[in-house]
């Protein structure tokens, strides 16, 4: 029978660290107090494990310290990455590790702004370690940010100081497995009060982490709804890369990508930029994994997830994967961060879900209320025409039929132009099925090849993707 450990309080994981003589390192705080390094101070038997605690609070002195920011900003992840690395090396500087044999240093560092007087902005903040596994090991990272919910200065710090014993804890403790420390980070803290949307691991103990899959465990385990990844991926913070864009979106299964998803996104994108006079670069295109859509067959398999991550970044593209099973929260999530222009991608099929009543049964407003949030003021959605298998029928904007309660305000959408339908697409790809095309691959079937884009194939072949199995890979070239 597996025995259920209790989860320490950030007294007693405090406690834990400075009992233990092994570690010893300097805490930088800087915007919300010295929240965290205080309850190692409270805890007792801080004298072995304190080397400095410090805030450079004033801007002036912080950056005679650390040197200045680009644009006089503070909150960001260079800053905290700097903060690390300067403490660290002040250590490795003035304590002889001839003195201290066997210690394993560490910088705990956070830059943070909590909310607002007027309370307009929430407050948001980096939050990261450096630490050493062993004496004589190189050093590791751990990088965080975080986005208050609470409406209170003073909650936020608590929080803040909170979520800094358990980063520290966890690295000590679970540093052969990120997964745990991940789940840790919010112990004895409430989901609601704050959000992780990026951490990033590195160094020695975490050469075999990919961190596309530590951002998929704060989706997971709701720590944040959605994360951002680029081509190469590298972690994005969404404000870095959202901030004042306009947004087309793509959503899909992506298993695997095929000739169709690309014309819904390359048509549908170039309707967009004219539509809205929007260049390249004032645009972020994201494609969309839904962890609905991950969960489909059950629990998430983490290989066929980088499978399509993978392929995806092969064709250059920047993934969000996000917990918004209804399209009007992915709109949502967007809001906050820019007053540009939004436009989604989809097929026929998914349009019928948008109006779908059955949905929007746990909003009190309804499927009003989503659509309210969804058809905001300069968001349009850009609609993929889908051939019936069995009618042969293509289905589009004009001939879509939706419940007959909503057949006005579906009427009304279209005449205002929130709803067009793609033009220019492909009529070749209109027989293109990612399912069919799952099923050809797993099976071997010949043809598939070239129903994906370029490259794609080999690729899949390459690395034994979406059930290519390596046996009958051999078979095929006896």
């Amino acid at each position: 029978m597996t025995v259920i450990q209790p989860k320490l309080t950030p007294k007693q994981k405090a406690l834990a660290i400075n009992l233990d003589q092994t570690i010893y390192g300097t805490f930088a705080e800087i915007g919300a107090g010295q929240e965290t390094v205080r309850h190692f101070f409270r805890a007792g038997g801080a004298s072995q494990t304190i080397a400095k605690a410090m805030s450079a609070y004033d801007k002036d002195f912080s950056d005679a310290i650390y040197g200045k920011e680009a644009k006089n900003r503070y909150v960001t992840q260079n800053r905290l990455r700097k903060m690390l690395r300067y403490e660290v090396s002040l250590i490795e500087e003035r304590v002889s590790r001839a003195t201290c044999p066997g210690r394993k240093f560490f910088s705990y560092a956070n830059t943070v702004t909590t909310i607002n007087f007027d309370k307009t902005m929430k407050g948001h903040g980096w939050v990261g370690l450096r630490f050493q596994c062993h004496e004589a090991d190189d050093y590791n990272e751990i990088v965080l940010h975080v986005k208050f919910n609470e409406n209170d200065a003073t909650l936020q710090q608590e929080t803040l100081g909170s979520l800094g014993v358990n980063l520290i804890y966890g690295a000590f403790n679970y540093a052969d497995n990120p997964r745990r420390m991940i789940n840790s980070l919010l112990d004895d803290i409430s989901k609601d009060n704050i959000e992780i949307d990026m951490i990033d691991f590195s160094g020695p103990a975490f050469s075999y982490v990919d961190n596309r899959l530590m951002s998929l465990q704060l989706v997971k385990n709701g720590m944040t709804d959605a994360v951002i990844f680029n081509s190469e991926g590298n972690n994005m913070l969404p404000a870095d890369i959202l901030y004042k864009k306009n947004i087309f979106a793509v959503r899909g299964s992506f298993r695997p990508v095929t000739l169709v998803n690309i014309d819904m996104f390359e048509k549908g994108l170039e309707m967009f930029k004219k539509d809205w006079g929007c260049s390249q670069e004032e645009t972020e295109v994201l494609f969309e994994i839904t962890i609905a859509n991950l969960r489909a067959a059950g629990d998430i398999d983490e290989r066929d997830f980088l499978d399509r991550v993978d392929v995806l970044g092969k064709l250059g593209y920047t993934v969000i994967i996000s917990n918004f099973s209804e399209y009007y929260r992915l709109i949502d999530y967007f809001a906050p961060y820019t007053n540009g222009k939004i436009g989604v991608a989809m097929g026929v099929n998914n349009m019928l879900d948008v109006f779908d009543e059955n949905y929007y049964e746990n909003l009190s407003g309804g499927i009003l209320e989503a659509f309210g949030k969804f058809f905001r003021k300069g968001m349009r959605v850009y609609l993929y025409p889908y051939k019936d298998p069995e009618t042969q029928q293509l289905l589009t904007a004009n001939n879509l039929k939706v419940n007959d309660s909503l057949k006005e305000l579906y009427k009304y959408f279209k005449h205002n132009k929130r709803i067009v339908d793609i033009q220019n697409f492909n009529p070749d790809y209109s027989e293109i099925y990612s399912r069919i095309i799952l099923d050809k691959i797993a099976n071997h079937i010949p043809g598939w090849e070239k129903e994906v884009p370029e490259g794609v194939a080999d690729l899949i072949k390459e690395r034994g993707m979406f059930g290519y199995k390596e046996e009958l890979k051999l078979k095929e070239f006896s």
